[in-house]
């Protein structure tokens, strides 16, 4: 009904506008601009099941990515970055030259400890690797070792927060969260994103680790576990035949539509009812890829499965192996409970359980890759949060290092059998070809094809990214 002219409520047209006129007038100008920007940046279509990037930035050189995280900090020096100078200064204090080192323990003042095992070359590349890793000593012309990795925390949680999602600050989307929403899924029957945590417990920091963030719930890590029941509560109680689930499905699809438009199209709530819709799907499919009954007693061994160090990690490598083969775009392994490799007492010791653990089952996955002609289009990334001191702590171990520390890198698109960057002579800091986190981030995205300047979602009024503000492809390491 129009409003009538005489209404004391209307002001004249000649009238000086209220504050309350103003407001409400610009308020609804704002809200117009606003629905327009959003409509114009195509946020609903960000929600349908077909991935943010329509298509990749440049041709990929990989597809996949496994993930294997080592956490808690195994030790580069003692690892994979041979320090001469360091064995030859052992039990001597820290150069003066090195300049003043904050460690959560002060124990900068503590003597150096040289390397633990010995480094040898080799391969054909003569890659030094040390005696703590003779299985993956046997794929060294595979690996790209970056031995001048640093970061921006000295603790765990945040380190672990910063290697997997950019930032030492909880709350941020995972690089597996990014992929999802950015190149989604290979297989509509399973997740784009799954996490095989150690069975020993979760690492510091927690499920954020592998948090979907700010991103759309959908792209948060699926925990997975071997054995019949991957996911807890996944399989159907039997009670009911698969026929009457089907229908109380689809009856159940019917209710949500119009509950999930009377909310404005929630995100959380959408993400809520493709995961009833996923799970149904998965309930045959992961079963399968978890399954290795029928792999044959070579893939078997070469993994470890069987042999009391090797085998829970095996199964877990080997069912990695799985995914990626059926089109899960990231898989992140987990080595090591609470504390893991934080061998804060003895390195010797510590060192010896897990690399025994890891060992095999990492370079059989290698190996595996490879003679099935997934490693040219699949990458394998091994390293934890930070690396460790070289001075020596309670006599045999090491504090933490995020200064400078090693990972590498294997699989489509890299150079293999070389270590780029460098630590100083004693493993300390990061000194030549110095690599970022973010760095190492923007690498990982650019081998998948996708420039991390422009995989971003509009989050507090800006543009975020895995890379924040920051970020170089390392291009001397790709092939």
């Amino acid at each position: 009904m129009a409003p009538s002219p005489n209404d004391p409520h209307q002001p004249s047209p000649f009238s000086k506008p209220s504050r309350r006129d103003f407001l409400l007038r610009s308020g609804g100008g704002l809200g117009g601009v606003v629905l327009a920007s959003m409509m114009d940046r195509n946020l609903f279509s960000r929600e349908a099941d077909k991935p943010a990037l329509q298509k990749v930035h440049f041709k990929p050189k990989v597809k996949r990515v496994i993930h294997l995280f080592m956490h808690g900090g195994p030790s580069h020096v003692d690892l994979f970055d041979p320090k001469p100078d360091l064995k030859r200064f052992h039990g001597k204090p820290l150069p003066e030259s090195f300049g003043k080192v904050m460690t959560r323990r002060k124990v900068a003042h503590n003597p150096l400890l040289g390397p633990i095992r010995p480094f040898k070359p080799r391969g054909q590349s003569g890659l030094e690797i040390s005696d703590f890793l003779p299985h993956i000593a046997q794929v060294a012309d595979e690996l790209t070792v970056i031995r001048s990795c640093h970061g921006d925390s000295v603790n765990h949680p945040q380190s672990v927060y910063q290697m997997n999602t950019g930032s030492i600050l909880m709350g941020k989307p995972s690089l597996g969260s990014w992929l999802s929403y950015g190149l989604g899924t290979e297989n509509q029957n399973m997740p784009a994103y799954v996490v095989l945590p150690d069975p020993g417990g979760a690492p510091k920091g927690g499920p954020p680790a592998w948090s979907n963030g700010f991103l759309p719930s959908k792209h948060q890590g699926t925990l997975m576990r071997p054995g019949k029941d991957p996911i807890v509560n996944l399989r159907p109680s039997g009670k009911f035949s698969t026929e009457v689930q089907k229908e109380s499905l689809k009856l159940i699809q019917t209710l949500n539509q119009p509950h999930f438009k009377k909310r404005d199209f929630d995100t959380e709530l959408e993400a809520r009812i493709k995961a009833y819709e996923l799970a149904y799907r998965m309930q045959a499919a992961a079963p399968v890829v978890v399954g290795i009954e029928n792999e044959s007693p070579a893939t078997l061994a070469l993994y470890g499965v069987g042999e009391k160090d090797t085998h829970e990690f095996g199964v877990r490598c080997l069912i990695a192996r799985r995914m990626v083969e059926r089109g899960v775009r990231f898989v992140q392994l987990y080595s090591g409970n609470t504390n893991g490799w934080d061998a804060h007492s003895n390195v010797e010791q510590n060192h010896s359980l897990y690399s025994k653990r890891t060992d095999k089952p990492v370079a059989g996955l290698l190996k595996d890759l490879r003679q099935r002609g997934l490693l040219d289009d699949t990458l394998v990334i091994w390293g934890g949060e930070f690396g460790r001191m070289p001075m020596s702590e309670q006599g045999k171990g090491r504090d933490h290092n995020p200064w400078g520390y090693s990972i590498w890198m294997a699989g489509g698109g890299l150079q293999g059998g070389i270590a780029y960057g460098e630590t100083d002579p004693i493993g300390l800091r990061a000194a030549k070809d110095k690599v970022h986190v973010h760095d190492l981030h923007a690498t990982i995205l650019h081998l998948l094809g996708i420039d991390h300047e422009r995989l971003t979602y509009f989050h507090n009024g800006r543009e975020d990214r895995l890379t924040d503000v920051a970020g170089e492809v390392i291009h001397k390491i790709l092939s």
